[in-house]
């Protein structure tokens, strides 16, 4: 690999790579620089950056796959299993009608109570039985699905809004035509059309394509580059943020822009803006790979990065590499994050809006870290009906070409027994320490700050697990409705967490309140991390507050949790345990913690004055862990300017 510089009205510095035995060479972009070229203030690529680009974007849109008149290409998936199983699913629903669009007063109603079970679970089924009939009908080439596939395709179009209605604005301005905007449904909606066009083409009636042209044009490119050049406001800034929705929203208007726009200059615009909002997107994880919205909204926000990284590679003939993009390593910590992330298998901590068990949507994230970066993966956990979940057309697509090339590795999983004893991810502050017992007693437990993604106001917050149990700990995110996002909500705020409540105060959010890990030992016998958490609490009063956990690993465990504090003056002071599980008071001092297979005793004590337990339900009707959750509060019984507070948890185990 050489590097050469190209001197114009302005210096490129742009990577030759010389592969013995092409007709060409390959002139690859030099992305580190490309982004130092990147305007503060616009997301759109500049004119320097423009120029970098024409050097290495195709003059010809972007064709995912060859159109169904390719015959060998077609016959050749349909000899596959995974090709006959995928015309067997579409057989199977070729009767079932579209469920979209849905009325203007479920919107509306959708809208105003956050309720996504009254349309999600419709548009994303019509969604992906639009995409089955237009594979199959590429596969088996024999115009019986084409019916239905039209049928479809003038239902979504007919839809007045693509978005969520829960992303629309208050006033339901896009379903109003009054504005426009991109979102995690919309985005996919236009892929669909997109496909359709650059798929079937002719066996599409012109008057049919020439509608999906209108609204792809209107509803995703000129809405992606006229909100992200600053020409037109919208309400929704995803692409400025490190949230899973950029990686999300930018890969689907990507691939409808650069497969159906006949303009060059649109396509230059989508893929470099692109690049600028990816640095964006990327800087959300740690350069350790950590990822705060935890392994759920990784497998779907990382996962649709890497299907980003695929189109554009396989576009530019891999001149634009997002594989590597400007940090290669990074990348790497980033695919074995779900690995690392487990506190036993197949079971992480519900922080944040994460989930404590992450199902398998068709293992596309999963299949393609192995195949680029060699990662390590969790046991897939299997669900039903997976084809009507998040694995859509275009990650088939890929895959189909990945078998093709026989791309797959062997080994795409690892064993529990291959995770370390801990797991410490420094940079946002987040520890996993693993019992080494048979059934093992371990804990995650995070610093961290109150403006993480999906954020709750949680510095401290701990999971405990003993077998494959969560027995207590952080009780996971509010289901997604109406005041779901509050900051007001039991479940979101820290009186929902096992953090301390002082003087009847709760954390903060911003990202000044955080958590900082002062001190770790990690030994084969013992783990300790001290937490100081004074900072995530606007407390004048409040002069110290350390948390310290031990996971004393001898025996059948034991693990601590210790707070201790100094106030300036008198003042009330507590933690709490939190469940979602069975439990029984035993007495002031002991609770037990009981599933179906597990008993953990909470043993509190101090030596600072009485303290008083009481339980009482979190008032949160739908939980994504489940529930009802139960906040069993320890306080002190009178007001103190100093004290420590410990919670011992220990197994407890049948003769």
């Amino acid at each position: 690999m050489n590097k050469i510089i190209v001197s114009t009205s302005f210096v490129l510095t742009l990577f030759l790579v010389v592969s013995c035995g092409k007709e060409k060479d390959t002139v690859k972009l030099d992305i580190e620089t490309y982004l130092l070229e990147a305007s503060s203030k616009k997301y759109s690529p500049n004119a320097t950056q423009v120029e970098m680009l024409k050097a290495v974007i195709p003059k010809e849109t972007f064709q995912p796959a060859p159109p169904i008149t390719n015959r060998k290409y077609w016959e050749d998936i349909a000899s596959t299993d995974s090709g006959k199983k995928y015309l067997q699913d579409a057989i199977s629903d070729i009767e079932i009608k579209p469920e979209v669009p849905i009325t203007d007063s479920i919107y509306r109603l959708a809208n105003k109570e956050g309720n996504r079970g009254i349309y999600k679970p419709r548009y994303y089924r019509t969604m992906t039985r639009l995409e089955h009939f237009m594979l199959a009908e590429c596969i088996e080439n024999q115009g019986r699905f084409l019916p239905q596939i039209e049928e479809y395709l003038n239902a979504i179009m007919s839809m007045k809004s693509w978005l969520h209605p829960n992303h629309d604005n208050n006033s339901n301005d896009v379903l109003e035509g009054k504005s426009m905007a991109i979102d995690l449904g919309s985005r996919r909606f236009g892929s669909d059309l997109a496909l359709a066009e650059v798929l079937l083409g002719n066996k599409l009636s012109r008057e049919l394509r020439n509608s999906i042209k209108d609204k792809l044009r209107k509803r995703i490119i000129d809405a992606y580059l006229q909100s992200t050049s600053g020409e037109v406001k919208t309400h929704l800034n995803w692409y400025k943020a490190t949230s899973n929705w950029n990686s999300v929203c930018t890969s689907g208007s990507v691939f409808v822009t650069i497969s159906t726009s006949n303009n060059y200059e649109e396509r230059l615009a989508a893929i470099g803006t692109a690049l600028n909002s990816m640095k964006i997107y990327l800087s959300g994880f740690g350069d350790d790979g950590y990822c705060s919205e935890g392994a759920g909204y990784w497998n779907y926000g990382f996962g649709h990065y890497l299907y980003l990284a695929e189109i554009l590679y396989n576009y530019t003939n891999g001149a634009i590499d997002l594989f590597e993009f400007d940090n290669k390593e990074k990348l790497e910590n980033i695919a074995n994050f779900p690995f690392r992330y487990q506190i036993t298998e197949n079971v992480c901590a519900p922080f944040s809006d994460g989930v404590s068990k992450v199902f398998d949507d068709g293992g596309f994230a999963s299949r393609m870290v192995v195949r680029t970066y060699g990662a390590t993966m969790p046991p897939p956990r299997e669900r039903k009906n997976v084809r009507h979940d998040s694995f859509s057309a275009v990650y088939q697509l890929i895959e189909w070409e990945h078998q093709k090339n026989k791309l797959d590795k062997e080994q795409e999983t690892g064993d529990i027994e291959g995770l370390p004893s801990y797991t410490y991810f420094d940079e946002f502050g987040m520890v996993i320490s693993r019992g080494n017992q048979e059934v093992p007693l371990s804990i995650a437990i995070k610093a961290g700050h109150n403006r993480e993604n999906h954020n709750h106001m949680d510095v401290g917050t701990y999971t405990i697990v003993l077998g494959k149990d969560i027995l207590t700990g952080d009780i996971g995110a509010p289901s997604y409705r109406a005041g779901a996002f509050s900051d007001n909500n039991p479940a979101r705020s820290s009186w929902g967490h096992p953090v301390p409540r002082i003087n009847n105060t709760l954390q903060s959010k911003g990202k000044e309140f955080k958590g900082d890990i002062i001190s770790t030992e990690f030994t084969e016998s013992k783990d300790e991390v001290v937490i100081d958490v004074k900072s995530a609490y606007e407390i004048p009063a409040l002069n110290t507050l350390v948390r310290t956990m031990q996971n004393d690993k001898s025996g059948q465990g034991v693990i601590s949790i210790t707070d201790e504090f100094l106030l300036s003056e008198p003042g009330s002071f507590g933690v709490a345990i939190m469940t979602l599980s069975e439990y029984e008071i035993i007495n002031a001092n002991t609770v037990l913690l009981k599933t179906e297979s597990q008993t953990l005793k909470a043993e509190v004590f101090s030596d600072d004055g009485a303290l008083v337990i009481k339980d009482e339900r979190v008032p949160v009707k739908h939980l994504r862990e489940g529930g009802p959750a139960y906040r069993i509060g320890v306080d002190f019984a009178k007001k103190l300017i100093k004290g420590k507070l410990t919670v011992k948890f220990t197994p407890v185990f049948k003769d």
